[in-house]
């Protein structure tokens, strides 16, 4: 279904996924306290979606989580190993979700990045995705944020 590296997690998985998440979310501990996620919080995200990741070296070392939802989609949760970052593997992951939401029938894509990383905006436009609105961040934070709404119109898939 996904093309090398990227493979559909399972179950098993979910304690390396949310190890992934935790140390690629570190940036965000200026304005988050906490993990960013547990294992029972990927094994919930399991049950309505998708989780794609990348392997290298023995061990998980990316994830994005994908959930088609009729005709638009979502991805979240884009995360790459801190050492393995700069490398493309972000870039191929997205590519892989946009992919996987295009064959399950979606026409968009919409994702949501935090304000305070101003280095999303800019990465996510490149891809070529779009502002949409914006909408409350959900936890309490030590500095105030929102959420940045972005979509993209996804091709219709090759014939």
């Amino acid at each position: 279904m996904i093309a090398s590296p990227l493979r559909v997690a399972t179950a098993p998985d979910a304690s390396a996924i949310a190890a992934v998440i935790n140390a690629a979310f570190e940036v965000e501990r200026f304005f988050v306290e906490g993990s960013r996620t547990n294992v029972d919080e990927i094994l919930e995200y399991m049950r309505k979606g998708m989780f794609l990741v990348a392997e290298g070296g023995g061990g998980i070392t990316g994830c994005v989580y994908v959930e088609p939802q009729g005709e638009r989609g979502y991805f979240g949760l884009l995360a790459v190993e801190p050492r393995e970052k700069g490398r493309g593997l972000g870039r191929l992951m997205v590519a892989a979700a946009e992919d996987d939401l295009r064959r399950a029938g979606c026409q968009v894509v919409d994702i949501r990045v935090v304000d305070l990383r101003t280095e999303l905006v800019p990465f996510y436009r490149r891809l070529g995705y779009e502002e949409t609105g914006t909408e409350p961040f959900p936890t309490q934070t030590r500095r105030p944020c929102h959420f940045i709404r972005m979509s993209k119109t996804l091709a219709a898939p090759p014939a």
